[in-house]
C-alpha cells in the first residue's frame, strides 16, 4: 500500500504491493546471502549420472544500497555474469537468498516474478547480439510495454519510445531504423533505453562498455551516471577495467573463483586493499607515468586459475598466493573485518593474513 492507503498501479498481490514500496536512500534495496549456482556435470548418454558440479557462484553475500553503484570485478570465469543472471532469475539459484525490498525473490514465478523484473532490469555486454536484427529500434525499446502494458497505454507508446531515445542521446527520428544502421556505442544506448523503459529501480550492467572504443566508453559511462542522478537508480556494474569501475562505483566487490574475496568503498579497495588477489589485480593496472612505473611493486601470479569444478580446499586463492600457509589449506577464510587492521584497511576481506601492501598503483 502507498502512504495514502491506495494500492500502487499494477500491484495486485501482496508481493507486488511490497515491491512497489520506496526504499530510503542508503538502505539495502537488494540483499544477497550465501548465493550458490552449481551447474551439474554428467556422464552417460541414455542413463545420465551426475559426477560433479561446476561451482560458478559459491556462497556470495553482499548488499546493494538504494541509489549506489556497486562495482564487481574479477578475472574471466570468476562467476560475475552468472551472478548477474541468477539475480535476474534468468538462471535458477541452487541455494541461497536474494531479497528485493526485504522480499525473497529467488524462487518466484508468475505474476510476482513479472513484478520483480519490471523493477530490476539488465544491460547486456554485447550491443551487437543483444538487439534483435529483425526488429526496429522502436519495437525493441517498446517491447517491454507489451509485457507490462500498465506502464504505457498503447496510444502513448510511440511517444514514450521517442522520449527514451532522447534521454539516452539519440535522435527520436531513429525510431524506424534497424540495429545494423547504428554504431556500437549507439546500439549500447539503445540497450540502455530498453532497460529504462519500465522505470526500474535497479539496473544490472554486465560489462556494458567492454565491447566499445575508449572514447565511446567514456560517453556511455557519463550517460549512466547522468541517468542514475535523474532517475534515482541503483547499479550493479560488472567490468574488467579497474579504472572504469573506480570512476563509476561507490563500493567495489572483488570476485575470485565463485567467491567474493574483498568488498569496500572505492577508496578502501583501490588505496588500501588487504586481500592478495585484489593487490595483484591493482598491480597489473597500466601506469602512464614512466617514472612511477619504474618504482612500482608489480605482483606476478604464477600458475593457472583452478577449475571451478574442483576448487582447492580452504582458501581458493592459496595455490597462487605468496602468503599461503598450512592454515589456508585447512580453513576457508570468512569475508569479514580482521581485528588487526586499522583505518581504511578495516573492511571485509576473505584472507587469514589480510594486510596492506605499498606501491601497488
Amino acid at each position: 500500500m502507498t502512504a495514502n492507503g491506495a494500492t500502487p498501479l499494477g500491484a495486485t498481490t501482496p508481493e507486488e504491493v511490497a515491491f512497489a514500496q520506496d526504499v530510503p536512500r542508503g538502505e539495502p534495496i537488494l540483499e544477497v546471502r550465501d548465493l550458490l549456482k552449481h551447474f551439474p556435470l554428467t556422464k552417460g548418454v541414455l542413463f545420465k549420472k551426475q559426477v560433479g558440479a561446476v561451482k560458478a557462484v559459491d556462497g556470495v553475500s553482499f548488499d546493494l544500497m538504494q541509489g549506489e553503484t556497486l562495482g564487481i570485478v574479477g578475472e574471466s570465469g570468476c562467476g560475475k555474469s552468472t551472478l548477474a543472471k541468477v539475480l535476474m532469475n534468468l538462471e535458477p539459484a541452487t541455494a541461497g537468498s536474494v531479497k528485493y525490498k526485504g522480499e525473497e525473490i529467488s524462487h518466484l514465478s508468475g505474476a510476482a516474478l513479472k513484478a520483480v523484473r519490471r523493477n530490476i532490469q539488465m544491460v547486456f555486454q554485447d550491443p551487437y547480439t543483444s538487439l534483435n536484427p529483425r526488429m526496429t529500434v522502436g519495437d525493441i525499446i517498446g517491447e517491454p510495454f507489451e509485457i507490462h502494458p500498465e506502464v504505457a497505454p498503447k496510444g502513448d507508446r510511440r511517444k514514450a519510445v521517442q522520449d527514451l531515445l532522447d534521454v539516452v542521446g539519440l535522435n527520436p527520428e531513429y525510431i524506424n531504423r534497424y540495429p545494423h544502421q547504428f554504431s556500437g556505442g549507439q546500439r549500447q544506448r539503445i540497450g540502455i533505453a530498453r532497460g529504462l523503459a519500465l522505470k526500474p529501480e535497479v539496473i544490472i550492467c554486465d560489462e556494458p562498455v567492454s565491447a566499445l572504443d575508449v572514447s565511446v566508453q567514456a560517453q556511455v559511462i557519463n550517460l549512466l551516471e547522468q541517468l542514475q542522478g535523474e532517475f534515482n537508480l541503483s547499479y550493479m556494474f560488472i567490468a574488467h577495467d579497474l579504472s572504469i569501475v573506480r570512476h563509476i562505483s561507490d563500493r567495489v566487490g572483488v570476485m575470485y573463483l565463485g567467491r567474493m574475496v574483498e568488498i569496500g568503498t572505492d577508496l578502501e579497495i583501490y588505496d588500501h586493499a588487504t586481500h592478495p588477489y585484489t593487490q595483484a589485480l591493482l598491480s597489473a593496472v597500466p601506469v602512464p607515468d614512466p617514472a612511477a612505473r619504474e618504482h612500482r611493486d608489480r605482483i606476478v601470479l604464477t600458475g593457472d586459475v583452478p577449475s571451478p569444478a574442483n576448487p582447492p580446499s580452504g582458501c581458493r586463492f592459496r595455490t597462487r598466493c605468496w602468503k599461503a600457509q598450512e592454515k589456508c589449506a585447512r580453513e576457508d577464510p570468512a569475508l569479514t573485518v580482521r581485528d588487526w587492521l586499522e583505518g581504511r584497511a578495516r573492511h571485509d576481506s576473505a584472507c587469514h593474513f589480510a594486510g596492506e601492501r605499498d606501491n601497488l598503483i
